[in-house]
């Protein structure tokens, strides 16, 4: 995750006004005798045990507001966490905002939980907690298991339910194979806020409802097999990106409720497309309506700012020592993918939680139990975390933003890795657009740049991500990067993406880069939609929904995509050229498919590679192609292969290579 220049809201709380008063305020009195708290608890025993010992996975059946009948009457329930309050109240629409009026009562067995039925209020009403912490500091905070909230600027909760009727058993039932590893992983990263806005008012946001309209077919036609959203749980600040949360588990208000959220996913499911969703335990802001001091202690964020505060992004560090914020936040992760059928999450940030002194300078942390630094705590958690949901939902898949070598990362917690599913290969993405960004002429000495990520590529489970995070913050768009006039700057990224989608593991590709977008991102417009009008951009778009069509439809390009058995390289030798060749191998070897790349913009004609066996090879796919805005240079005709020997090989061909162009070709 990259740094984002701001990270909290104006309504942030400061250090300074965290101070205790030097007298403890008296407790407010209920004025309104009329109006009583009745008991009520949604948990049991075995919840209270759970809950304390960081292992309970369904918390947001328990905490939270819910609308239940007690006693003939329809009321909310009300439960919230906040051991060091001595007093805490419901305060809302319903009563005015009186903090006397509606107060909670505190469970008897040192839980900490407080909760109570509250009679004749309902869905809708808008709610916040009023905490008095045992020194005497008066708070309101929203609701941690609110499943809505009011549109920002607004901070309050509302109660609500997750209750839909889901439309998406087919997928639901098929999805096994759609996620597996060994199955087409194409992903196009959306933020939902500026994928495509009102043409007729362009500040206006689309709701989940018009993004369904317009995102469904596109990403279908595309030829994308997932999409992944940019965080969507409830924050408060747009230019945080939707990193810094307030409302763990609720969909983000601006666009509608959670039902309408779950409309969307419901819609890509039936059009066989899957939804991973960004989540954020790393870190979360310290707006006074949020986690931050939540009763007046360090609640959910670790109380030593060495574990407990992020330099990079100003905002508080989860304790993941603490029992029960572990509860919270494995509940968490559950939830989106029980109530809201997401077919997996995307993990953000996780070196930062693996490590003690991520973004610290010697004696700003400090060692852990065994002198080392990693965060020991954060790693049992994600192990935790992995286990819990492939247990429970063993047809999806986790998916880690890491960027260092920390061992085992996507391999089984049996084995001793963390239990992710696929690792972000961030080490490809650098090189790669390291690579593509020089000069052709100086290409020949960098050529390590693209072969070296095969010497690792089989460790992990690994995705290419080309992500949000480098089309920002002056980083320029994908193709503001490539070098050289206007065909070769689209040639060149045609040639980068027909590189990603034949090289091995998953694919990701953010918003705007499919059609090649100049500017840069930014969170609050819309993609230039109308770049599709010119040639070259609708050659890109063209080229993109060529790969994806590929990549699903031949299986030497994902079956063996994770095990070294499912490459194999031709050639890395010839600098002088720029040009590599290598294989790429399914189950079968009549699936084998030949891949060329020419970095340089000199087309070379009857050059010669060897082949892993003899016969006729056809061109399947050509970047150059005249469609993709190419020059159109290539092998229309099938290439008969010839007992001569080359690369080490009895047979070879001679081909047409096109400039700045990858060509792939399949034995038959």
């Amino acid at each position: 995750m990259a740094k984002r220049k701001t990270t909290t809201s104006p309504s942030t709380i400061s250090p300074a006004e965290t101070k205790q008063p030097e007298q403890p305020a008296p407790l407010p009195q209920n004025t309104n005798e009329s109006v009583k708290s009745e008991i009520y608890s949604r948990f049991t025993d075995f919840d209270i045990y759970l809950f304390r010992a960081g292992k309970h996975q369904k918390l947001y059946d328990k905490f939270g507001s819910h609308v239940v009948e007690f006693n003939g009457v329809i009321g909310t329930y009300f439960a919230v966490w906040a051991p060091s309050a001595r007093y805490v109240s419901v305060i809302g629409s319903f009563n005015g905002w009186d903090k006397a009026s509606h107060p909670l009562k505190v469970r008897w067995d040192s839980s900490g939980i407080w909760e109570a039925f509250i009679p004749n209020t309902g869905r809708g009403e808008s709610y916040k907690y009023f905490i008095v912490h045992e020194g005497g500091r008066e708070i309101e905070k929203g609701d941690p298991y609110a499943h809505w909230w009011e549109t920002p600027p607004k901070t309050a909760s509302l109660v609500w339910d997750t209750y839909y009727e889901w439309q998406d058993q087919d997928w639901m039932a098929n999805r096994k194979a759609k996620n597996a590893l060994n199955a087409p992983f194409s992903v196009y990263e959306v933020h939902l806020s500026s994928w495509r806005r009102d043409p007729s008012d362009p500040k206006r946001e689309l709701s989940y409802g018009e993004i369904a309209n317009a995102l469904v077919p596109y990403v279908q036609d595309m030829g994308f097999t997932h999409v992944e959203f940019m965080p969507v749980m409830q924050y408060p600040y747009e230019p945080s990106w939707g990193y810094q949360i307030t409302g763990y588990y609720a969909p983000s208000s601006r666009f509608g409720t959670p039902q309408d959220f779950m409309h969307l996913i419901e819609r890509l499911h039936q059009a066989g497309i899957g939804v991973l969703l960004d989540w954020v335990p790393s870190h979360f802001p310290g707006d006074a309506h949020g986690l931050y001091e939540f009763d007046g202690s360090h609640l959910y964020e670790h109380p030593d700012p060495r574990k407990g505060y992020h330099p990079d992004w100003k905002s508080y560090i989860f304790n993941y020592s603490r029992p029960e914020v572990r509860s919270f936040l494995i509940s968490n992760a559950i939830f989106w993918l029980d109530r809201c059928h997401a077919d997996g999450l995307r993990v953000d940030a996780v070196a930062s939680m693996l490590y003690l002194d991520y973004s610290r300078n010697a004696g700003e942390w400090e060692p852990n139990m065994f002198g080392g630094r990693e965060n020991l705590e954060a790693i049992s958690l994600f192990k935790e975390i992995n286990e819990a949901i492939y247990l429970s939902f063993p047809d999806v898949q986790t998916v880690a933003e890491e960027s260092t070598a920390f061992p085992g990362v996507s391999r089984p917690v049996y084995t001793g890795g963390l239990g992710f599913g696929m690792k972000w290969m961030m080490g490809w993405m650098n090189d790669t657009l390291r690579y593509f960004q020089r000069d052709p002429a100086f290409r020949k000495f960098h050529q390590d740049n693209l072969t070296f990520s095969t010497v690792y590529a089989f460790t992990e489970n690994f995705m290419l991500p080309l992500s949000h995070d480098e089309v920002v913050y002056g980083k320029k768009s994908l193709i503001g990067k490539m070098p050289g006039d206007e065909w070769q700057r689209f040639a060149n990224l045609r040639l980068l993406f027909s590189y990603m989608f034949t090289h091995s593991g998953s694919k990701l590709m953010f918003m705007g880069c499919e059609f090649g977008q100049t500017s840069e991102w930014k969170f609050d417009n819309s993609l230039d939609w109308h770049l599709l009008e010119f040639a070259p951009h609708k050659g890109m778009a063209t080229c993109v929904r060529a790969l994806n069509k590929l990549y699903r439809n031949e299986p030497a390009m994902y079956e063996r995509t994770y095990t070294a058995d499912g490459f194999e390289w031709i050639d890395t030798s010839d600098r002088e050229n720029s040009i590599i060749t290598y294989i790429r191998k399914g189950n079968r070897p009549e699936d084998n498919l030949l891949v060329v790349l020419n970095m340089t913009p000199i087309p070379r004609s009857d050059y010669r590679i060897g082949v892993p066996t003899a016969g006729s090879y056809r061109e399947i796919f050509n970047s150059d192609s005249t469609e993709f805005y190419g020059s159109g240079i290539g092998n229309t005709s099938p290439v008969q292969s010839e007992e001569s020997s080359w690369h080490g090989r009895p047979q070879s061909i001679r081909l047409n290579v096109p400039p700045l162009g990858a060509i792939i070709l399949k034995i038959g």
